[in-house]
């Protein structure tokens, strides 16, 4: 794997981890740390192997925002290079909504800021009940805007006025309830959740997955009602003639495992 300075890539089995490795500032990233996201998130994109990429921090937190020392920069940054700076931060958040892979974000300790982003872009959020949340933009005579897009979708328009507009910190129970998180999890049981969840993912057809989030992307953000009939069915008519369809179709009827599934007895 490549080297970088702010994150660590780990990898066992199907599974690959992206670490955010600035522990002793909470994780908190700056122009370098997303950059090495985007090609962290392009690197492990391109491994057959690897069917899911998860997020998560180093560390006593997932991820505390914007560094300050960054921060201090940018406050005198001209137009040009603030735009061209969130920019490639709105890119980071688009490569790991757009990821091939199954992407999964497992969250402790705080999530602030644009923290909400890098765990809001990937296809599920798992967090520990205890963690603190916070869009705490406008605190500071700002707007979560590269962000906005993924907490939107995740929670709606009047969950994320409640979180963006106040800058309200809540844990994980909150988090789950508004949709902001698929689950809240006791500290105790969050390695046990996760595990039985990436061993149910992997059950399902590897390329029938990278399909199926195809599928839903399309349909949520391009597609139009009356395109989708034609769009949804020769998609569906593809993948039954597709070598891992007519695999999973005949292991159905002949009452067996498909091969993807036995091959991880």
């Amino acid at each position: 794997m490549n080297k970088f300075s702010t994150i660590e890539i780990e990898q066992e089995g199907q599974v690959a981890t992206i670490w955010l490795n600035r522990p002793e500032i909470h994780n908190a990233f700056n122009e370098v740390m997303i950059s090495e996201i985007i090609e962290a998130f392009e690197l492990l994109e391109t491994k057959k192997l690897i069917r899911i990429i998860v997020l998560r921090g180093r560390g006593k937190s997932f991820c505390a925002g914007a560094d300050l020392n960054w921060m201090k920069g940018v406050v005198n940054y001209s137009f040009d290079q603030n735009y061209n700076e969130s920019y490639n931060l709105s890119v980071c958040f688009n490569k790991i909504y757009t990821c091939k892979k199954i992407t999964i974000a497992l969250v402790h300790g705080a999530a602030i800021g644009g923290a909400n982003g890098l765990m809001a872009a990937c296809d599920f959020a798992y967090a520990e009940t205890d963690t603190v949340f916070s869009l705490s933009e406008t605190k500071i005579g700002l707007i979560p805007a590269c962000i906005a897009p993924y907490i939107i979708k995740r929670v709606g328009e009047f969950a994320a006025k409640e979180f963006m507009l106040s800058g309200l910190r809540f844990n994980g129970e909150v988090a789950e309830r508004k949709g902001l998180i698929n689950k809240s999890v006791p500290k105790e049981e969050f390695a046990g959740y996760f595990q039985k969840m990436v061993s149910l993912l992997l059950t399902s057809g590897p390329e029938a997955t990278i399909q199926c989030k195809e599928l839903i992307n399309s349909l949520c953000n391009s597609i139009s009602y009356s395109e989708a009939l034609e769009y949804t069915a020769k998609m569906i008519a593809e993948i039954r003639q597709s070598e891992e369809g007519q695999e999973g179709m005949n292991a159905f009827l002949e009452k067996r495992k498909p091969n993807w599934v036995a091959k991880l007895d």
